[in-house]
């Protein structure tokens, strides 16, 4: 089940005494978890039936004892257990979700990862409770998520500004509905939020970032590779080499899979890019200007400075000059 489809059970009042939300992705689990405790009962409800607990400073017991107490005032009552990884004997709350209390809405966010289903703990929750898997969301999904998100605000994105932050944040999407909502304060009534509004309120160049930085290199465009590294060399926070080196690494690596395809055209380019016509242009320009040979010793290149930039092999260098020494001549543009 989804996170839209509890919390829209939950405005309908139609609860199940337990909820178990794990996974990777903490957007949907936080997504639920927040509207439980804010929304399901009145605050004078609240008051005397809502209980947060936390899994690093709880005990089972106190757990199991919160979820038996009978509501005070009110139809039922809401227990909380956040950050629910780092709680020791979790498995011990077997006893209560093998007979949970029906006056009890008992919620759980189990964070970063998932149960081991050979358990008996996970197999009575798949019994007897709502179970989310949240998962992390595909790297491809990210940048028509965002889109969609914006449009469930009110508001638009262009697709430059999409993919600045795209480029930038990746797909942690707390982050990412963190920065759209900070931009909705700050635009002022307009309805489009466009690179300007990424550059201004976020702080993402619309002129030196990855995503321009890729391209130059796509074209073989050796003086503004540089000119947008001496930008992140003055501007550390904006791009760090943990961050630029992966992104150029993926999106190369994708251009390189097109050589395993009998159809190198545009239209046949256009599902292995998700259709995004921006995308398979640049493959075909990427293509053109290095063929295999070259495509291949960037992935090389990557790998090898990426290495760098961890402190394997090298524990000094600045990372704008491993940057440099990747972009520039003899390397990647070359």
């Amino acid at each position: 089940m989804s996170a839209e489809k509890i919390i829209a059970d939950f405005k309908k009042k139609n609860f199940k005494p337990l909820y178990w939300l794990e996974g990777e992705e903490d957007y949907y689990i936080d997504m639920v978890i927040d509207y439980a405790e804010n929304h399901i009962l009145t605050p004078d409800e609240a008051g005397f039936n809502l209980t947060v607990l936390y899994g690093r400073d709880t005990e089972w017991t106190t757990v199991v004892n919160a979820c038996r107490r009978y509501p005070m005032f009110a139809e039922r009552q809401v227990v909380l257990l956040k950050e629910a990884q780092h709680m020791k004997d979790i498995d011990k709350l077997e006893q209560y979700v093998e007979n949970p209390l029906a006056s009890t809405i008992f919620v759980v966010g189990y964070k970063g990862k998932t149960l081991d289903k050979r358990t008996k703990l996970y197999k009575l929750l798949k019994q007897s409770a709502e179970v989310l898997n949240s998962e992390k969301i595909k790297e491809y999904k990210v940048n028509e998520w965002i889109k969609e998100y914006t449009q469930s605000q009110g508001f638009t994105i262009a697709d430059k500004a999409a993919k600045l932050l795209e480029e930038h944040i990746g797909n942690d999407l707390s982050r990412i509905v963190n920065e759209l909502e900070k931009l909705s304060l700050n635009l002022k009534g307009k309805k489009t939020i466009t690179e300007d509004d990424i550059e201004t309120y976020v702080g993402i160049s619309k002129e030196y970032n990855v995503f321009e930085l890729q391209s130059a290199i796509a074209k073989k465009d050796l003086p503004k590779a540089l000119t947008i590294i001496q930008y992140f060399e003055s501007n550390p926070k904006a791009a760090p080499i943990q961050m630029v080196l992966p992104a150029l690494y993926a999106s190369f690596s994708k251009i390189y899979t097109v050589f395993g395809m009998a159809d190198k055209s545009e239209a046949a380019l256009k599902p292995h890019f998700y259709f995004n016509q921006t995308a398979v242009r640049n493959a075909l320009d990427t293509i053109k200007a290095y063929q295999y040979e070259g495509i291949e010793r960037i992935l090389l290149l990557l790998h090898h400075y990426n290495l760098k930039g961890i402190g394997v092999g090298d524990t000094g260098t600045p990372d704008a000059s491993l940057l440099k020494r990747n972009g520039g001549k003899n390397d990647c543009v070359d």
